[in-house]
């Protein structure tokens, strides 16, 4: 009976690759995948003639249509650099065939390779890849933990990357940032650089190349807790802010996830929206706001707790509500007036399955978001909130107003998808 074929993807390490393991892994296949770059370092260790045919790895759908076809004459085999595991192409092809015989030999990784050529333990760093990936938000993505190793390309590159922090988030708050810069690792052409944002936003770097990422900065926001800010912590006008038990109330009530998009609208000096950001530093927030005064507090919590991924959108609700992200949640904590219109757009924008908050501080808002949210086809629910603290040993009494907590859930789509 015929074996079963298999598919072998192989690091391959640019310094020491094991020509033993590749002959025996070549000699038993009857395709190759791999990029022009390492298909050229290969030819330098194999003849032409002891080589499989090349199946291109781009585009990878592709591939793995020609990968399934070369399957059923014999084994294949997949080069990669090196670990296949690490950001590689083991992960798409491991989803692609999971009834397969696949059998992965990892080559010392650029990450391995990067951390070691600076002397930079990394058991404690973060990874990031940015190669052909979406790379908004990139202050979030990076500035969310004191060690970053991030994989680039040139679209992404060093230099792109550094002068972006710099535009992002200003020159003080970037100013202990120190990046590493490891280019054409394990080859000839290897050049190393190290050197602080500016002179890295300065800077040019060949491809392909890595990025190491130091902040010490990030260890002053640890100071503070992710959830249970307090009033006194955050800035704010006049004591116009969510008091602390309504703001842990309105997040418990959000339901809030990961890599989604939070709006907070009438956000005032943003406490709502930056306790979320500092919950999940992947959200996407947006503080929606029409005063002048509150734009300046929301700033200045944005930079004090590094919540980068929390973004002021200067302007009045409805009307500046157009062409941002879809919401899977909305908080709405002022509406000047404009209730019905802002929850009938929110509702709009708002993904199925998505949530609606809305506070209501007046009797009017308490009578009329039920209503307009109930008519808009959500599922409504309401809660109500009283606040009374008290001081120890002396019994001091601090009493605020009750609180109505309008939540309102956007059904799924027919599919039965949803947030």
């Amino acid at each position: 009976m015929k074996m079963a074929s298999v598919i072998h993807i192989i690091g391959f390490d640019l310094l020491n690759p094991d020509i033993a393991g590749l002959q025996t892994s070549l000699s038993s296949s009857v395709a190759l995948v791999a990029s022009k770059r390492l298909y050229e370092k290969l030819q330098l260790e194999f003849p032409q003639d002891q080589l499989p045919p090349l199946l291109s790895i781009v585009p990878l759908s592709h591939c793995i249509t020609a990968i399934q076809g070369a399957l059923a004459k014999g084994d294949v085999t997949v080069l990669a650099s090196g670990d296949p595991l690490f950001y590689g192409i083991a992960r798409k092809i491991l989803q692609a065939f999971p009834d397969s015989d696949i059998r992965i030999t990892p080559a010392l990784s650029s990450m391995q390779l990067a951390f070691a050529r600076f002397n930079i333990p990394w058991d404690d760093a973060r990874f990031v890849s940015l190669h052909g990936r979406n790379s908004e938000q990139i202050a979030a993505q990076l500035l969310c933990h004191p060690k970053v190793f991030l994989l680039t390309d040139p679209q992404n590159s060093p230099n792109k990357i550094a002068g972006r922090l710099l535009a992002e988030c200003g020159e003080e708050e970037t100013s202990d940032i120190f990046i590493y810069v490891a280019e054409h690792l394990g080859s000839s052409a290897e050049r190393l650089f190290s050197g602080n944002i500016k002179e890295t936003a300065s800077g040019s770097f060949a491809d392909p190349n890595v990025m190491i990422l130091l902040n010490p900065a990030f260890n002053k926001i640890e100071a503070y807790p992710k959830f249970g800010l307090q009033e006194k912590e955050i800035v704010h006008s006049r004591g116009l802010l969510t008091k602390n038990e309504v703001r842990a109330a309105v997040i418990h009530a959000l339901r809030l996830s990961g890599k989604s998009v939070l709006w907070d609208v009438g956000a005032g000096s943003g406490s709502v929206g930056l306790e979320a950001a500092c919950l999940f530093p992947d959200m996407q927030v947006l503080s929606i706001e029409k005063d002048k005064e509150q734009w300046r507090n929301i700033e200045a919590n944005r930079k004090r707790f590094s919540a980068w991924n929390m973004e002021l959108i200067r302007g009045q609700a409805p009307e500046a509500l157009q062409n941002l992200p879809s919401p899977a949640r909305v908080f709405v904590g002022g509406s000047g007036g404009n209730l019905e219109q802002i929850l009938e757009a929110c509702t709009d924008y708002l993904l199925p399955g998505g949530i609606i908050v809305v506070n209501a501080v007046i009797e009017k808002t308490a009578k009329l978001a039920p209503e307009i949210l109930y008519n808009l086809g959500l599922n409504v629910e309401l809660k109500k909130i009283a606040v009374q603290r008290f001081s120890y040993p002396a019994n001091e009494k601090q009493e605020f107003n009750p609180i109505k907590i309008i939540v309102g859930q956007k059904s799924m789509n027919k599919s039965g998808e949803g947030q």
